[in-house]
């Protein structure tokens, strides 16, 4: 294509925005590529929550088992914190490019430790032990991780393309779930269920360090951001950011102001889009794994560059905008969108095939007298779903044994395959979720970097966001998790929407004060 100039002025900006977009192209792939495969180490762990619970923790209890492994979980989000206040001031004081070239090395190593760890019944408590441990320098190096990728970035972009140029690297978090889920199916796929449950399931935490060392490479061969470089050569950098960021009160009032103004609604929003959806679907929905696994992977899939439209529009309206509509839109509708979730997994209403329903009890025996009872039903039915309920009495000496709360010890697992029809509506929901999630994570990196000066941004920056998103965010799933249990323990016949009380609390305190405190001005980032 070929361009007419009015003037050689006109020509020479014309290439120096050529030159730009090529860098920072450049800039973003390297950026973005270690920030997705930090997501992929977390969201593999999320997404086979599930089945670590039967690995790492003692099986006798499997509703606690799955709430440590939630809380497993959240334990590294809540260091991400600690993490961002150690990497950032690394970050502000010797550069972007080496503090998160570091960050990406300590999460690869620790995911794929993971993989290795042998299960509870070989190693007893030393396995949930070792799993936290890593969990925790997993979430240590991301709170890093992020930061840095924004921060350099956003150095590099021309300021009126800001937003649409740093939301590209929002898109990675949910690439980073998306082949994170495609990795899990490849790997169930090419092995028997059993095959899966006895050693599969360690694969995608293995598959991650190859991606690492891609990664590392990639981003070796990274140039410093040219702001930070500028700054650091006419001795402009922070020699204590730190102090800087949160003992002076008119930085401090900013950092308050972007974790209750924005990033604590956006961190609740993101993981009840994302993380608490597959949950929902999986534990409350009794949905089979694979299935969700597939529907989430095509609703994000689909939603994903949304993520880059709410960035470029943010440069055209104004980041705070399109935040605190998200906020609103997801606060009125995550009860009515669940509730719709819930009842399409009700099969009270389907035709049922009963000339092709089972029934089989077999027996396990245990040591001594202990023997364990073993009842399967399986029902299908004319749409093409099928129901699956597996009963198991602990008997010794005949008897069925009693938990701690003296309740006859029978556990009940029940996995749902939904009909085509079925599934779509469930995408549909999850997409329209999605949604939410990039209109307040889109512009998000953009808003953040422009609240703070070039000495201090790494810092301040990665505070706020990490508590937002590793605190209000992923505390959610076992929050969330918890509040479902109690309800349903308790009798409420709206159990299923308890959990959503978290988000629409936290997003709804967020969205106040966003929108009375907030300016919506964007700023100079080379100040």
């Amino acid at each position: 294509m070929s361009h007419q100039f009015n003037s050689q002025a006109e020509h020479d900006a014309y290439v120096e925005e050529r030159k730009k977009n090529s860098t920072i192209w450049s800039v973003i792939m390297a950026s973005s590529l270690g920030t997705m495969i930090e997501w992929y180490d977390f969201y593999i762990f999320g997404s086979l929550a599930v089945v670590l619970s039967t690995k790492f923790f003692p099986a006798d209890n499997p509703t606690a088992a799955f709430l440590s492994t939630l809380a497993t979980f959240a334990a590294g989000f809540v260091v991400r914190p600690f993490g961002a206040l150690f990497f950032g001031r690394l970050g502000d004081i010797i550069g972007r490019k080496y503090t998160f070239l570091v960050t990406l090395l300590i999460m690869g190593f620790s995911t794929f430790l993971i993989g290795c760890i042998p299960a509870y019944e070989t190693i007893g408590f030393m396995a949930p032990v070792l799993v936290l441990l890593l969990r925790l320098l997993q979430g240590l190096a991301l709170g890093g991780e992020y930061g840095g990728a924004a921060t350099y970035v956003a150095e590099y972009s021309q300021p009126h393309r800001r937003g649409y140029w740093t939301s590209w690297i929002q898109t990675t978090a949910t690439v980073g779930l998306f082949v994170s889920l495609i990795v899990i199916l490849v790997t169930k796929s090419s092995l028997t269920a059993e095959e899966f449950d006895n050693w599969g399931w360690r694969v995608p935490f293995w598959v991650s360090i190859l991606m690492v060392g891609v990664s590392y490479i990639i981003r070796k061969n990274m140039k410093e951001s040219p702001l930070f470089a500028k700054a650091k050569k006419e001795g402009k950098t922070s020699t204590n950011p730190l102090k800087e960021s949160f003992g002076n009160k008119y930085n401090f009032k900013f950092v308050l102001l972007a974790l209750f103004g924005a990033v604590m609604g956006q961190g609740v929003i993101w993981y009840t889009g994302q993380f608490y959806a597959m949950s929902f679907m999986q534990k409350v929905m009794n949905l089979d794994s694979a299935q969700v696994d597939s529907l989430m992977a095509t609703s994000l899939f689909i939603a994903t560059p949304l993520f880059v439209f709410f960035g470029w529009l943010s440069d055209k309206i104004g980041r705070k905008t399109i935040m605190m509509v998200g906020m609103l839109i997801a606060i009125l509708s995550y009860r009515p969108i669940y509730d719709k979730m819930f009842k399409l997994g009700d099969y009270s209403a389907k035709q049922e095939l009963t000339e092709k329903a089972t029934k089989e009890a077999t027996a396990k025996v245990l040591e001594g007298a202990k023997v364990d009872s073993v009842y399967t039903t399986q029902k299908f039915y004319a749409d093409g779903a099928a129901y699956k309920e597996v009963v198991t009495k602990h008997l010794d000496n005949g008897k069925i044994m009693l938990d701690e709360k003296g309740k006859d010890k029978v556990e009940t697992k029940i996995t749902k395959t939904v009909d085509s029809h079925t599934k779509w509506m469930l995408a549909f929901w999850v997409f329209i979720q999605v949604v939410f999630v990039t209109m307040v994570y889109g512009p998000i990196a953009a808003f953040l970097v422009e609240m703070f000066p070039i000495r201090i941004r790494y810092t301040s920056m990665s505070l706020p966001y990490h508590i937002g998103n590793g605190v209000f965010g992923g505390l959610l799933p076992a929050v969330a998790t918890y509040l479902v249990t109690s309800a349903k323990d308790a009798g409420n016949p709206e159990y299923y929407l308890q959990g959503l009380w978290y988000p629409i609390v936290v997003a709804g305190v967020c969205l106040i004060i966003g929108m009375i405190y907030l300016d919506g001005k964007d700023r100079n980032v080379e100040d």
